[in-house]
């Protein structure tokens, strides 16, 4: 039996949610909603007592997964590394398809985010790059070619 239904979202942790949220929504996602959670639910869920956190959800244009951005406002966040690589346990990338990837990426060099390695192609097929993103955040772009 089959217990997933559909792939609704991913959630990152940030300690700035506006200038996260601002990076998202300069790549093209569209903020859905705002919000604050406390109380009961939350505590419950994160396993964190006194939890309260701020969350943005972003969709993409197309209406696909979400992208949840939250920040703790208690009790404090715990930093992440924000030199991650792509071979480090966690959370590796999040990744999105763009219909002009040199154009994406000069969007993000020019808000002062740049690459961690080149522009690769593979295959004839796609050309990816990954950018490193407020706090750390490693957003692989890439676009379909051929």
């Amino acid at each position: 039996m089959a217990h997933v239904q559909r792939f609704d979202h991913v959630g990152i942790t940030v300690a700035d949610l506006d200038s996260a949220t601002a990076f998202f929504v300069a790549l093209g996602l569209e903020v859905e909603g705002a919000g604050s959670v406390e109380g009961e639910f939350v505590e419950t869920v994160c396993g964190i007592p006194c939890a309260h956190c701020q969350i943005a959800m972003l969709r993409p244009p197309d209406g696909g997964t979400r992208l949840e951005l939250a920040t703790f406002r208690t009790p404090d966040h715990v930093p992440g590394s924000p030199t991650a690589m792509a071979n480090e346990l966690g959370l590796r990338n999040v990744s999105f398809q763009v219909g002009d990837l040199q154009a994406a990426v000069d969007a993000v060099a020019a808000d002062g985010y740049g690459l961690i390695g080149g522009i690769g192609e593979y295959d004839h097929s796609v050309r990816m790059a990954y950018a490193r993103g407020p706090e750390g955040i490693i957003v692989s772009l890439f676009e379909q070619i051929g």
